[in-house]
C-alpha cells in the first residue's frame, strides 16, 4: 500500500497540474515543453508529458488559456493565460491558503 504522504504528493502535483501551469502562464506565455521544464525547475517535480498536454487542452477548451502558433525557426504552440484563467488561478490560490490555515 502506498504511504499516505506519497498519495498526498501525487494528488497535489501530477493530478492537480492546472494551478502550476496557470501560475507560470500568469508570468509569461510559454510552450508546453517549456511549461513542463519550468515546473520541474521551480517546483521540483517532473509532470508527465501526456498528462501535461491533456491538461493544456482542457484549459484551452475551458477558455482558461489561449494558444497561438508561433512562427520563426521552429513552429510551436505558445500558451497564454486568459482573464478567465487569471480568475481561476486566484480562486485556486484562495482555496489552498484557506486549506493551509485549517491544517
Amino acid at each position: 500500500m502506498e504511504p499516505p504522504i506519497a498519495r498526498m504528493r501525487k494528488k497535489t502535483t501530477a493530478e492537480m497540474l492546472w494551478p502550476y501551469f496557470l501560475k507560470l502562464l500568469s508570468e509569461r506565455p510559454m510552450c508546453g515543453y517549456g511549461l513542463m521544464k519550468e515546473v520541474e525547475r521551480r517546483f521540483g517535480w517532473r509532470p508527465p508529458v501526456v498528462t501535461s498536454y491533456l491538461v493544456l487542452r482542457s484549459l484551452r477548451r475551458g477558455g482558461y488559456v489561449a494558444a497561438e502558433r508561433s512562427s520563426g525557426g521552429r513552429e510551436r504552440t505558445l500558451y497564454r493565460i486568459t482573464p478567465k484563467g487569471r480568475r481561476l488561478l486566484r480562486e485556486g490560490q484562495r482555496y489552498i491558503r484557506k486549506l493551509c490555515m485549517v491544517l
